[in-house]
C-alpha cells in the first residue's frame, strides 16, 4: 500500500472519530500513533513519543498561550466587556443600528486583550445579547452580530491562532501581530458597514434609541480605562520593541489583575475561575498541539506533503490560483473541523507549497501574508454554515433563538469577510504595510 493511500486512510479515520465526538486532539493523537506504527514500528513510535512531548511543550514561546488566555479570562471576570459595550452604546446607541455597532466596537477593544474568538463570543453573548433584546433589536441580527464580532477576538492582535501559526512555521510573532492589525480593523469597519446597510434596508430590525446626554456618557467612557490601558501597554510595548510577546503577555496579566482589583470588579472567586478557565483552555490547546505533532510525523513518513507539493508544482497553475485553491480548502475544512486543529494539521502540507510559489515579494513576507489570509479564512469558518463554532456558542447562550435565525443573521457578515479576504488576497500590502513601516 502506498504512503499516499495510508495517509488518506488516516485522514478518513480521523474525520470519522471526530464525527463520533472524540475530542479533536485525541483523534489526531490516536490516528497519528496508529499510522506511525503502520509506517514504521512500535519501537520507533515509543522512541519518538519518549522525547517529543517534552521538547514540544518545553518551548519557551508556547508560554504566551496560557498567558494570553489568562489575560482574557481576567478581563471577562472583571466585567470589562460589559463596560466596553456600555461605553460604545452610550456614544452610538442613538444611531440606526447603533447598539449592534457598539457590540462590534466593544469586541474590537476586547479582542485586543483576549486573543480567543470563543471567549469573546461567549462574553458578549452574556453581556450584550440581553441588552439588544431589551431594546427591541431583532434576535437574528443580535445573535449574528455577536457571533461575527466574536471573530475579532482572533483577528485583532494578540491572537492565539497567530501564535500557533508562528510557532508551526517558525515566523516572527511580532511581525504577524503587526500584519494582522490593518485587516483586523478592516473587519471592524466592514462589520459596522454591514449593520448600517441592514438597518437602512430594514429599520424595524434595529430600532432607534434615545440620545444620551454627555454627562451620562462620560462615566461610561471613563470605566473603560482599565481595558484600554492594558491593550495600549501590551500592544504598544510589543509593537515598539520594548518587550517580546511573552513578556507582553506577562505584563498584560499583571496589569489586568491589578486593574480588576483596583476597580473592585474582580474578587478572589473571579481570579480562581480565571485560573480554572485558563487551565482547561490551555490543556485543550496543548492536546491539539501534541495530537497534531504526532499526526504530522505520521504524514511525514507517508511522504504525502512532499508528493502533494510536487504534484501541485507540476500542474502548471499560476501562484495566485494555487493559493486560492489552498484557501478554498481551508474554507471547506472549516465546515467540519476546529480552527486550531485545522491549522496544525494542514500547515505542514500547505506551507511548503506556498513557500515554493513566486509572488514577487520576499519569502518571509509571503509567509506573513499567508498567515493573515489563513487567519481571515479561519474567521469565516467560525461563523459560516454548516458548523460555525461561534454560532453554536451564541446558540447555547441565546436558547430562544433558532439556529437557522442565527445563520441568517450572520450571513451578511460572512459575505463581508469574503470581500475582505479578496482585498487582502489581491493587495498583500494591506497585510504587510505595518510590518514594512515598523521594520
Amino acid at each position: 500500500m502506498s504512503g499516499n493511500t495510508v495517509a488518506m486512510i488516516g485522514f478518513s479515520a480521523m474525520i470519522l472519530l471526530i464525527a463520533l465526538r472524540m475530542p479533536i486532539g485525541m483523534a489526531m493523537l490516536v490516528v497519528g500513533m496508529t499510522g506511525y506504527v503502520s509506517m514504521s514500528s512500535l519501537a520507533n513510535l515509543l522512541n519518538y513519543v519518549k522525547t517529543t512531548p517534552y521538547f514540544l511543550f518545553a518551548n519557551y514561546t508556547l508560554t504566551v498561550i496560557p498567558l494570553f488566555v489568562l489575560m482574557g479570562a481576567l478581563a471577562e471576570q472583571s466585567g470589562l466587556a460589559r463596560d466596553l459595550f456600555r461605553a460604545a452604546s452610550s456614544c452610538a446607541g442613538h444611531r440606526r443600528g447603533g447598539l449592534a455597532m457598539a457590540v462590534i466596537g466593544a469586541c474590537t477593544g476586547f479582542g485586543a486583550i483576549c486573543g480567543s474568538s470563543v471567549a469573546t463570543t461567549a462574553t458578549f453573548g452574556r453581556s450584550a445579547f440581553p441588552e439588544l433584546d431589551r431594546y427591541g433589536y431583532a434576535r437574528s441580527l443580535s445573535a449574528g452580530t455577536i457571533a461575527a464580532g466574536g471573530t475579532l477576538g482572533i483577528l485583532i492582535p494578540p491572537s492565539v491562532i497567530l501564535v500557533v501559526y508562528a510557532i508551526s512555521t517558525e515566523q516572527n510573532i511580532v511581525k504577524l501581530f503587526q500584519a494582522a492589525l490593518v485587516p483586523g480593523l478592516l473587519a471592524t469597519l466592514f462589520y459596522i458597514g454591514v449593520i448600517a446597510i441592514v438597518a437602512w434596508r430594514k429599520p424595524d430590525l434595529a430600532p432607534l434609541q434615545p440620545r444620551q446626554p454627555w454627562n451620562e456618557r462620560w462615566p461610561a467612557i471613563a470605566r473603560t480605562w482599565p481595558a484600554l490601558s492594558v491593550a495600549l501597554v501590551v500592544l504598544g510595548g510589543i509593537y515598539g520593541g520594548i518587550f517580546t510577546p511573552t513578556e507582553g503577555a506577562s505584563v498584560g496579566v499583571i496589569a489586568m489583575l491589578a486593574a480588576g482589583l483596583a476597580t473592585r470588579q474582580l474578587d478572589m472567586g473571579g481570579v480562581i475561575k480565571s485560573l480554572r478557565i485558563t487551565a482547561e483552555t490551555t490543556a485543550m490547546i496543548f492536546l491539539i498541539l501534541l495530537g497534531g505533532e504526532i499526526f504530522n510525523a505520521f504524514l511525514a513518513l507517508t511522504q504525502m506533503p512532499a508528493s502533494l507539493a510536487e504534484w501541485v508544482s507540476g500542474l502548471g497553475l499560476s501562484p495566485p490560483v494555487v493559493l486560492a485553491l489552498l484557501l478554498a480548502s481551508y474554507i471547506l475544512l472549516g465546515a467540519v473541523m476546529d480552527e486550531l486543529a485545522m491549522i496544525i494539521l494542514t500547515l505542514p502540507i500547505f506551507f511548503p507549497v506556498v513557500q515554493a510559489l513566486e509572488f514577487g515579494i520576499p519569502a518571509d513576507e509571503v509567509a506573513i501574508w499567508f498567515g493573515i489570509l489563513v487567519l481571515i479564512v479561519v474567521g469565516i469558518g467560525l461563523t459560516a454554515p454548516p458548523i460555525g463554532l461561534n454560532v453554536f456558542v451564541i446558540a447555547a447562550i441565546a436558547r430562544n433563538v433558532p439556529i437557522n435565525d442565527i445563520y441568517r443573521g450572520v450571513l451578511p457578515y460572512v459575505l463581508a469577510d469574503f470581500l475582505r479576504l479578496g482585498l487582502v488576497f489581491a493587495f498583500p500590502g494591506l497585510a504587510l504595510a505595518m510590518v514594512r513601516w515598523l521594520s
